[in-house]
């Protein structure tokens, strides 16, 4: 079911006397992926996975990207090293795909670090 889809129908049980206002607005707002953490449609989902994505630092050989890819996916880092190396090799991207990746991906925060605490500088 498409975000629209879903839209169309929790104004029709809206109108329909069926949800009050505020079932509306936040049955809305899980729709749209604003809160909550399944949106109707795919974009969420991957919106999510950008928004938890950090450098790795304990699992790191240049600068963690490869470590941060593998704690947050499926692949090991040393697949994530194998891909990078492979693709600067054969098109010469795959280096530039991970200064960027290092370069704009937050650090995570240290070991003993609290839930909240900034991640070191540097």
């Amino acid at each position: 079911m498409s975000v629209t889809d879903e839209l169309e129908r929790l104004q029709a049980l809206r109108a329909s006397g069926a949800l009050s206002e505020a079932e509306y607005a936040q049955a809305k707002a899980r729709a749209l992926g604003g809160a909550g953490g399944t949106a109707g449609a795919g974009g969420g989902a991957h919106s999510g996975f950008l928004h938890r994505l950090t450098l790795s630092s304990t699992d790191r050989v240049i600068g963690g990207v490869c470590g941060g890819l593998g704690a947050h996916t499926g692949l090991p880092s040393w697949a994530w090293r194998v891909i990078f190396c492979a693709t600067t090799f054969y098109f010469g991207v795959g280096l530039l795909f991970y200064i960027l990746l290092w370069i704009f991906i937050p650090r995570d925060a240290p070991a003993g670090a609290p839930p909240g605490a900034p991640p070191p500088a540097g």
